[in-house]
């Protein structure tokens, strides 16, 4: 190997970028040193979307955290919100992406939240200290994100002084606010990866506009 190969081969990864396809293979690609957002466009067939609508209409739990396996994910849910309440359709989505979360990152179990909300859960743009989160939004409004290169990382937090994002000096002034929609399934890389200090996905839960609900599936880590 010559030099220059062998600099290169050492040079940290400074910039990240999102990795966005409509193949759920793009999580693979969560494992690349440049890239902090990997995310899966789809759009969900009826019969889910109909799941969904008749969820929110009748189950009076608005959140659950859940520690499941791929295998106990459809009975887990059923007990937990009762079989009228968490139909066949959004049950199984939700263990195919839990199967899919285990067996991309070599886990047991993943602890999962469904929640019902009619508000922003975390308004203000942040990172999470995690090594990485599934989250996708079967309904409502859904997760926004900022581009690396978008924003001053020094106006995180108690660095903003609590200003408004779009006030504290957060974002730089051509920054765009990136939104996922409905169905997509995103992998977001935390703080705690490995070699991710300081380059974990920036991003915010966005408002819930008035009289509407938002149905949001995050999926963790729960095993070192």
């Amino acid at each position: 190997m010559n030099e220059l190969a062998e600099q290169l081969e050492l040079t940290p990864v400074y910039h990240r970028q999102p990795s966005v396809k409509t193949d759920p293979s793009v999580f693979t690609d969560i494992y690349q040193d440049d890239i902090n957002i990997t995310v899966w466009q789809r759009s969900l067939p009826n019969e889910l979307t109909n799941a969904v609508s008749d969820f929110l209409a009748t189950n009076s739990t608005t959140s659950a955290v859940l520690a499941v396996t791929p295998k106990n994910t459809v009975e887990i849910l059923k007990a937990d919100f009762d079989t009228k309440n968490i139909t066949t359709p959004l049950s199984e989505d939700i263990a195919q992406l839990v199967d899919m979360f285990c067996c991309l990152f070599d886990q047991q179990r993943a602890g999962i939240r469904l929640t019902v909300l009619d508000r922003a859960m975390c308004p203000r743009f942040h990172v999470d200290r995690i090594p990485c989160r599934l989250v996708t939004t079967y309904q409502g409004i859904a997760t926004q994100w900022l581009n690396h290169e978008d924003i001053d990382r020094n106006k995180l937090g108690a660095k903003s002084q609590g200003k408004p994002d779009e006030e504290s000096g957060l974002l730089k002034d051509d920054a765009k606010i990136n939104q996922l929609t409905v169905g997509d399934v995103a992998l977001l890389k935390g703080e705690n990866w490995d070699d991710s200090e300081g380059y974990g996905l920036v991003h915010r839960s966005p408002s819930v506009p008035t009289g509407e609900k938002r149905l949001l599936l995050t999926i963790d880590f729960i095993d070192d």
